[in-house]
């Protein structure tokens, strides 16, 4: 982990010694913005879903009901088929661009994009979620 670390860290010395201050700015922002893309993502592709513990301390196998799934279009075109993601629970090696819908996994309201907007907003996500998740029980 340390040497990953020393290596990203000699990138940006690299970045900034052969471009300037300025180039290695954009490059950290970008990468900042990279990072809270892939979070927020994560994020609201599995709030609020577990699985359930087996006797042997082991946790069920992955489901797609483990994973919000978005059938929404604009989604769909924008993050190649990562609105599909419950299928991807089901089936992880299945390529993205082929995911396929699943009707028994838990419906985002909206797309992607309206989903990661809205988790902005903390009350309104937790308001609009915790009733799905409520509805799910």
């Amino acid at each position: 982990m340390i040497q990953f670390t020393l290596i990203q860290v000699a990138f940006v010395a690299l970045l900034f010694f052969g471009f300037g201050w300025l180039t290695t700015l954009y490059y950290l922002a970008a990468a900042s913005i990279g990072i809270f893309l892939l979070e927020t993502v994560n994020y609201i592709e599995h709030y609020g879903l577990q699985r359930k513990e087996l006797a042997d301390g082991k946790y069920e196998r992955a489901k797609p009901v483990h994973s919000w799934n978005s059938d929404h279009i604009i989604g769909r075109l924008m993050l190649f088929e990562l609105s599909r993601h419950s299928d991807h629970h089901y089936l992880a090696s299945r390529k993205y661009q082929v995911l396929r819908h699943h009707d028994n996994s838990p419906q985002m309201p909206t797309g992607y994009p309206g989903m990661m907007l809205l988790s902005l907003i903390p009350p309104a996500w937790f308001y609009v979620m915790n009733k799905r998740i409520k509805a799910m029980s």
